[in-house]
């Protein structure tokens, strides 16, 4: 009797030990896995219409580790682009972000509506603009080739398209000192020579 009472504490205390281990374990690895970053846009105050269907990307390190975290967001809206990217604005203004005037913003002249902003640790971009349409078949083939990311069906291509992309700011390029543009690359001389002196003879040029 003593023998099995023994057994019974024993089996009763490992399957309380796996019990109060696997319960943190399991919030633990949710939350490494889980971005709060997304659940920050997931709270911006945005109409139904303006957030129909949402994609989320994640990629790279939250501690930096080679890479720094790169949160990339793609939202369907029902309306306009700039209907839609006025009311991303607004709700981006009502929760603290602050539009961001820097160079590179974009990287390359873009199509609709494209700003950036800040907020704390974080830089974000926000682009808008229309959807991509696809062409109707040509003889039963598609007219243009697949891509990996199949853009909107023929006839739908109304409303807009949102980009959102979130980087931490110490990993944005556009926080640091920009370099200055060589002179020799513009065309300019970057040793000028000398003045001449008030004799009107030259004061030299360097060697």
């Amino acid at each position: 009797m003593r023998e099995r009472r023994r057994l019974r504490l024993g089996i009763l205390a490992l399957v309380t030990l796996v019990l109060l281990g696997a319960v943190p374990l399991y919030f633990g690895i949710r939350t490494l896995s889980h971005d709060p970053v997304f659940d920050t846009l997931d709270e911006l105050g945005v109409p139904g219409w303006a957030a129909v269907k949402t994609v989320d990307n994640v990629s790279g390190s939250r501690w930096c580790l080679q890479d720094c975290r790169l949160r990339e967001r793609t939202v369907t809206s029902d309306r306009a682009p700039e209907e839609t990217a006025r009311v991303y604005s607004q709700a981006l203004a009502a929760e603290g972000w602050r539009p961001w005037q820097v160079a590179r913003c974009p990287e390359q002249k873009e199509k609709g509506s494209y700003t950036c902003w800040r907020r704390d640790e974080l830089t974000l971009d926000l682009w808008v603009r229309q959807p991509t349409c696809v062409p109707p078949p040509v003889n039963g083939a598609p007219a243009v080739p697949p891509s990996p990311v199949p853009p909107p069906a023929a006839g739908k291509c109304t409303g807009s398209l949102v980009s959102v992309k979130v980087r931490n700011a110490i990993d944005d390029e556009r926080t640091r000192p920009q370099p200055s543009t060589d002179p020799s690359l513009t065309g300019e001389d970057p040793f000028p020579t000398f003045t001449d002196d008030p004799l009107g003879e030259p004061t030299g040029s360097p060697s």
